[in-house]
């Protein structure tokens, strides 16, 4: 199986060479380990992130496209839907079938038909427009809701910190 998935990222790998998508790189680690990808992710315009260019790690494993793989922020991102640690998480990146706790659709969850383009793009998306109704970061979430300007403030200190820019008075 880990040569269907080589096979399968290294034409996910030449596809994202040819035709990038705006605002996003991502690339093996090395030629030596396609399962370990790189990303550099900018921030979308119009929203408390723009500007910003937060690094990532995607984790693919040995039976990819047919198990999801893991997204990591190697940066401080304070966002509803990453876990402190950096950890992404949305349906696209859950595994395939029916959630237990009932809250997604299997249709939302992974596929073999998703890619890592389709996920970098859904990881943009999330960051335009966090879903805080299910939160990995709930002080996040909270802030998202109750208090934007707070909220807006933190972001613009981390985009400031991935620039190597001063950052705001808060």
């Amino acid at each position: 199986m880990a040569g269907y998935a080589l096979k399968r990222l290294m034409t996910e790998y030449r596809e994202l060479t040819l035709h990038p998508p705006d605002g996003i790189l991502a690339a093996p680690v090395d030629e030596e380990n396609f399962f370990e990808w790189e990303c550099l992710i900018t921030g979308p315009e119009d929203t408390c992130f723009a500007n910003g260019v937060f690094p990532a790690r995607i984790s693919f494993p040995q039976d990819y496209p047919l198990s999801p793989p893991k997204m990591r922020f190697t940066c401080d991102l304070f966002h509803p839907n990453i876990y402190r640690d950096g950890r992404v998480c949305i349906s696209i990146l859950h595994a395939p079938g029916d959630d237990p706790t009932g809250y997604e659709t299997s249709s939302e969850r992974w596929s073999p038909v998703q890619s890592v383009e389709k996920i970098l793009l859904s990881v943009v998306s999330m960051l335009a427009e966090p879903n805080d109704e299910s939160a990995a970061n709930v002080n996040a979430a909270k802030m998202w809701r109750e208090d934007r300007v707070k909220f807006n403030q933190i972001a613009d200190n981390l985009v400031r910190k991935t620039l190597c820019l001063p950052l705001a008075d808060s």
